[in-house]
């Protein structure tokens, strides 16, 4: 069923590829377009060129995209008064977010959580408990009990995780402080964590909230604070980072990836930048300095020498030139466009470095500035997952983020699963957000936006990753009568010998069964992580197209491109899907279709979101 529907529309988006593009002009590859007379100038724009679409522009970089009634209010505004809306955000009441609520998942002696399930055993062996759990005395696996709590927290911090991403992705789409949330969105890809090595969602969640209230801020603070974050210190190993034995992860990542770019130091800056490092550690969710693993020896980083701890690090590296240049790219390159000339890069960089690595500031001249306006940057960013979900619901109008279609199957699918970067540089911008299958997996988030997948299965109650198959095999093996022995035997092997409840005593003698324990910590995990509520998408077309006064097929597809997209439909197109609606109507006119419109309008939404220009923001 799900090959089908994707042939459909991988054949429904070839044809509207051909189509979108039917009317572009085209140039000869040896043909440099002429850039636009405001591209690359910072000077702010004028009140008399300020509008409904600039201001449409402003809230999909700086937020995640407005409804009819938002983009009016700013429209009404003043440039200054609309970025600075945006930008100096704290005295807007957003009182209405609520705290992220916690299932209560944490016992005592779970941190610091063992590195594998062997670690975890061997401790239980030395010390007689493990994990806030004792082993025990006689019995057979004395040390079950242990193992299945190991793999309780594995699952119950994944699965709590995930109700973090839902909590974010509601705030995303309910704030009043929409900048808030993407630079927050921001800071996760350039200070990427994973929970499948940090493993605690408690710090995940921790460091989220640092990006939240320091992510406008001043970037010394945030590096700091990023710097002793103990998700950060766990997911680059700080706990190996000690005197005479330096780890170098974190100091190379963070003059690679955090504030320089390679090409800008040695490597024998970084060796001596991980000696400052040394000795910063955590303790649960508390950043700690062990001086007696603290090398206070003299070092050597960026040309400068003395007995420089970690904060004096940073410091160094922000006085380097390409630091203030690296970092204004990158955010001008998330927030604008790819193409960044080397003036322009040296131009930002001033900019930031002028206003003491304050963000907001550079925000503001950025999100003024006529290059934030010109042909060149709008329309020339491709939304990455996380965008393209919220800012869909966002421009629908709905009020709460839905558990069907699931937010983070949703975003994985596309290529950007919230707390999960693939690799420590984060996530792929541009392009790569657009291959061919995943084009088509957008394609099916907007149908499963507007029609509900009725085979929806929630994975926060339900194993379908990783070991799933397994631990379903087993809990069918266990409710069949099968000793714990039998029934842990991996798929498909030997699965007849199935043994009454009264023949249990029977079952081998061992010290641990590791597949039992990943059967019994998924359902320890969701007994006590609380379910995401799964309400499916709630909008209705006919009453929103009726609202606006839409009266001709032509007129609602009008509405609904200048309202979920930001470029416009060339004429071809208009009229092609105008024509669609008016032979599902069977007439131009909508008078006298209210009570059918519905189903016709949700296929004509599935159709625009499923265009090339659909994805552009």
């Amino acid at each position: 069923m799900k090959a089908l529907r994707q042939l459909n529309l991988s054949i429904a988006l070839s044809s509207l590829v051909c189509l979108a593009f039917a009317g572009v002009p085209a140039y000869a590859a040896d043909e440099p377009v002429p850039p636009s007379a405001w591209a690359n100038d910072l000077t702010a724009i004028d009140a008399k060129d300020w509008n409904a679409d600039r201001a449409a522009h402003l809230l999909e970089r700086a937020g995640f995209g407005g409804t009819p009634e938002q983009i009016a209010a700013f429209a009404a505004m003043t440039p200054q008064q609309a970025v600075g809306r945006l930008v100096y955000f704290q005295t807007v009441d957003n009182s209405a977010l609520k705290p992220f609520d916690h299932s209560g998942i944490f016992d005592p002696g779970l941190d610091p959580f063992p590195v594998s399930r062997p670690a975890t055993t061997d401790q239980a062996k030395t010390q007689g408990e493990a994990l806030g759990v004792k082993v025990k005395t006689t019995g057979n696996r004395r040390m079950q009990p242990v193992v299945n709590k190991f793999f309780y927290w594995l699952r119950a911090s994944r699965l709590e995780t995930d109700r973090v991403s839902y909590w974010w992705g509601n705030r995303m789409l309910t704030t009043q402080h929409p900048l808030e949330e993407k630079m927050a969105l921001f800071w996760h890809g350039h200070f990427a964590n994973n929970e499948d090595k940090v493993r605690d969602y408690r710090k995940l969640l921790q460091q989220l909230e640092l990006f939240q209230t320091k992510g406008t801020g001043n970037f010394r603070d945030l590096m700091i604070g990023v710097a002793q974050d103990p998700a950060m210190l766990a997911f680059l190993d700080a706990a190996n980072n000690v005197k005479g034995a330096p780890n170098e992860n974190f100091a190379r990542e963070i003059m690679e990836l955090f504030t320089m770019g390679v090409g800008n130091y040695t490597e024998t800056d970084i060796r001596e930048a991980a000696r400052a490092f040394t000795g910063w550690d955590y303790r649960d969710l508390t950043f700690q300095i062990l001086p007696e693993r603290h090398d206070d020896g003299v070092k050597n980083v960026l040309n400068n020498s003395g007995n420089y701890d970690g904060v004096a690090v940073i410091d160094i590296i922000l006085k380097q030139p390409v630091t203030a240049e690296f970092l204004a790219a990158k955010i001008y390159r998330f927030f604008v466009r790819e193409d960044v000339t080397p003036a322009m890069r040296k131009q930002l960089g001033a900019v930031l470095r002028d206003n003491n690595y304050e963000i907001a500031p550079f925000l503001q001249t950025m999100f003024l500035s006529k290059d934030f306006y010109s042909p060149e940057s709008v329309g020339a960013h491709i939304k990455g997952p996380v965008e393209l979900v919220v800012s869909t619901y966002k421009k629908l109008g709905v009020r709460e983020l839905p558990g069907v279609p699931d937010f983070n199957d949703v975003t994985a699918e596309l290529g950007q699963h919230l707390f999960h970067p693939p690799t420590v540089a984060g996530w792929a911008q541009g392009k790569s957000w657009v291959t061919p299958g995943l084009l088509i997996e957008r394609g099916n988030f907007a149908q499963d936006v507007v029609f509900p997948d009725v085979n929806f299965i929630p994975g926060d109650r339900y194993p379908i990753y990783g070991t799933g198959d397994e631990i379903r095999a087993v809990h069918e093996r266990i409710r069949a009568g099968y000793d714990i022995s039998s029934a842990t035997k991996p798929v498909g092997k030997d699965d007849q010998g199935g043994m009454a409840m009264s023949n249990m005593m029977a079952d081998r003698d061992e010290d641990f069964n590791t597949r039992f324990a990943s059967y019994r910590g998924w359902q320890m995990a969701i007994e006590r992580v609380k379910p995401i509520p799964r309400t499916a998408v709630q909008i209705d077309l006919t009453e929103m197209v009726t609202a606006a006064g839409c009266k001709t097929t032509g007129d609602v597809v009008d509405y609904l491109a200048h309202r979920l997209m930001s470029v416009s439909l060339d004429a071809q197109t208009r009229e092609r899907l105008s024509g669609f609606l008016a032979k599902e109507i069977g007439s131009d006119r909508l008078a006298g279709s209210e009570t059918y419109l519905e189903d016709p309008l949700r296929v004509l939404v599935h159709l625009i979101m499923s265009l090339p220009e659909y994805q552009l923001g």
